[in-house]
């Protein structure tokens, strides 16, 4: 078991209540995931469909299960039955497909828009004009997701050691958060090796695989 309950705790401390502690065990063993819940933790991330679904199969059926990678459309009906929070939704053809297969389980599914903050050309998600643009349409009854939740917006700094532009990329997100959700929506902005500056940025939920886990191979 490779699980450190120590640098759990003292996270659990830091977060002080204050943000969702989301446990990245992609790539992780069900044993690891077993001995994280068995300290009362709920909330897992993963990013492979597969992989999440064997998962899902094998433990217990009151984890909160976060799909935290890129999905593709043609795999949401796998993860639909039972998802927990799609934090990467990036454009408006996967919300259409959530959509409907939420409808064919008769679930309405929590979503997380992604804005696209960083640096880097490869992440994916909405520019500022282009969620503005969705989220009016929406209020306006142009575009209906009634199978869908939107709870809030998440987001990814650059991968980089320039510390100064991780935390102008998460004030960012922050701004752009502010324009559109109440404070009690969700923020999901932070990740092992940057949380604190997106703690510090105002985010309310985090993603932290390997400060938990170990690396990974």
């Amino acid at each position: 078991m490779s699980i450190n309950k120590q640098q759990y705790q003292k996270i659990l401390t830091e977060l002080d209540g204050k943000a969702t502690l989301v446990a990245v065990s992609k790539t992780k063993p069900v044993e690891d995931i077993q001995a994280l819940y068995d300290l009362g933790h709920r909330d897992f991330g993963e990013n492979y469909v597969q992989e999440l679904k064997d998962k899902y199969e094998q433990l217990p059926k009151d984890i909160n299960w976060h799909f935290i990678g890129h999905l593709q459309s043609n795999k949401v009906k796998y993860i639909a039955p039972f998802i927990h929070l799609i934090h990467g939704i990036d454009s408006e053809k996967l919300l259409k497909e959530v959509n409907k297969q939420a409808a064919k389980n008769d679930r309405v599914i929590n979503c997380l828009l992604q804005v696209h903050v960083s640096a880097e050309e490869t992440k994916f998600g909405f520019d500022e004009t282009e969620l503005s643009s969705l989220l009016t349409r929406i209020e306006n009854k142009e575009l209906e997701f009634k199978q869908v939740s939107l709870k809030g917006l998440m987001g990814m700094a650059s991968f980089t050691e320039d510390n100064d532009l991780i935390i102008g990329e998460f004030n960012s997100l922050k701004t752009i958060f502010d324009k559109h959700y109440p404070a009690t929506a969700t923020l999901s902005m932070g990740m092992s090796a940057d949380y604190r500056f997106a703690l510090d940025a105002g985010s309310n939920m985090v993603r932290i695989g390997s400060l938990l886990f170990g690396s990974r191979i």
